[in-house]
C-alpha cells in the first residue's frame, strides 16, 4: 500500500487544491469528501471512489474496507498530511476522492407527481447545505439551483449538507432553462415572493409542483415572479418581511408534504 507523509508531496499539494479551487474541481471532475458518513452516503448515491486516504490511528485499513465493496486505492497518510487536506478534526481520519456527478436538468429521473425545490442564486454555503438538508428530511424528488453562484463540490457545501449532497436529486441551470423544463414536464411552480402574492397555504400542492426561493437579500428575480404558476407568501407577523431561505423554504416543503398526506413519492 502506498504511503505519503509530506505535505509537499505533489499529490497532495493537488488534493489542497481540490479543496480550495473550483477550477481545480472542473478541470478534474473530482473533489475531496471527509468522513464516514458522508462517504457512505456518496456511494450509496451513485458517486464513483477513486481514492480513499486514511490515517491508521484513526481508522484501520479493515474499516476502510467496509465501507465500499469495490476496489479503490488506499493511500495511508500520516498526522501532518490528514489536517492538511481535512476541514475538521472530528472526520474520523478518512478522506475520499470521488467524481462529480452531471447536474445537468435532462438527467432527472422525476416521479409522476413530482415535489420539487428550486433555489435562485443562493450564495451561502450553509444555506445551500441547510436547504439540501431540508430536501433530504422531505425525500423530495429533486434540488435545482437557479444561476448557481458557488460550486456545488466546494468543500463547505459537502460539510454544511452533512452528506445530503449525495441523497438528493440536484441539477443546475439558468433560471430561463429551468422555466422552461418545469413548463415542458407540467410541473407548476409557485414562488416565494413578496409582489403580487397570496398565501402558500391556499394553493394546491398534491399535484406535480415545484417550491421556488430566492435569496434574503433580494428575493426571486422578476423572470420567476411573472412566469409563476402562482406566487406565494408566508404571512409575517412581526417587525421584518423575510425569515432565512432555507427556514422558509422548509415552512413551504412540509405544507406541500402535510397535502400528500406525508406520502411517499
Amino acid at each position: 500500500m502506498k504511503q505519503i507523509t509530506s505535505i509537499q508531496n505533489p499529490f497532495i499539494k493537488s488534493l489542497v487544491l481540490l479543496q480550495e479551487k473550483a477550477k481545480a474541481r472542473k478541470q478534474t471532475g473530482t473533489f475531496l469528501i471527509e468522513g464516514k458518513r458522508e462517504i457512505s452516503l456518496a456511494i450509496k448515491g451513485g458517486y464513483e471512489i477513486e481514492t480513499i486516504l486514511f490515517l491508521p490511528e484513526l481508522i484501520s485499513e479493515n474499516e476502510i474496507n467496509k465501507l465500499t465493496s469495490k476496489q479503490v486505492n488506499l493511500i495511508e497518510i500520516n498526522k501532518e498530511v490528514y489536517q492538511k487536506l481535512a476541514y475538521r478534526d472530528t472526520t474520523e481520519g478518512v478522506l475520499a476522492i470521488a467524481k462529480t456527478k452531471s447536474l445537468q436538468l435532462s438527467d432527472l429521473k422525476l416521479s409522476d407527481n413530482p415535489l420539487i425545490l428550486v433555489a435562485e442564486a443562493p450564495e451561502k454555503p450553509g444555506n445551500i447545505g441547510a436547504l439540501l438538508r431540508t430536501a433530504d428530511a422531505a425525500n423530495l424528488n429533486a434540488v435545482i439551483i437557479a444561476n448557481p453562484k458557488s460550486d456545488l463540490y466546494n468543500p463547505n457545501i459537502v460539510r454544511s449538507s452533512v452528506g445530503c449532497l449525495f441523497t438528493n436529486q440536484i441539477a443546475t441551470g439558468t433560471t430561463s432553462e429551468i422555466i422552461t423544463f418545469l413548463k415542458e414536464n407540467k410541473i407548476n411552480f409557485y414562488c416565494a415572493t413578496l409582489q403580487n402574492s397570496t398565501s402558500y397555504h391556499t394553493q394546491d400542492f398534491t399535484t406535480p409542483t415545484a417550491l421556488v426561493v430566492g435569496t434574503e437579500a433580494t428575493g426571486l428575480t422578476q423572470e420567476w415572479r411573472d412566469a409563476a404558476t402562482q406566487n406565494i407568501i408566508i404571512p409575517m407577523e412581526g417587525e421584518i418581511d423575510s425569515m432565512n431561505v432555507s427556514v422558509a423554504a422548509a415552512i413551504l416543503i412540509f405544507e406541500a408534504k402535510r397535502q400528500r398526506g406525508f406520502n411517499q413519492l
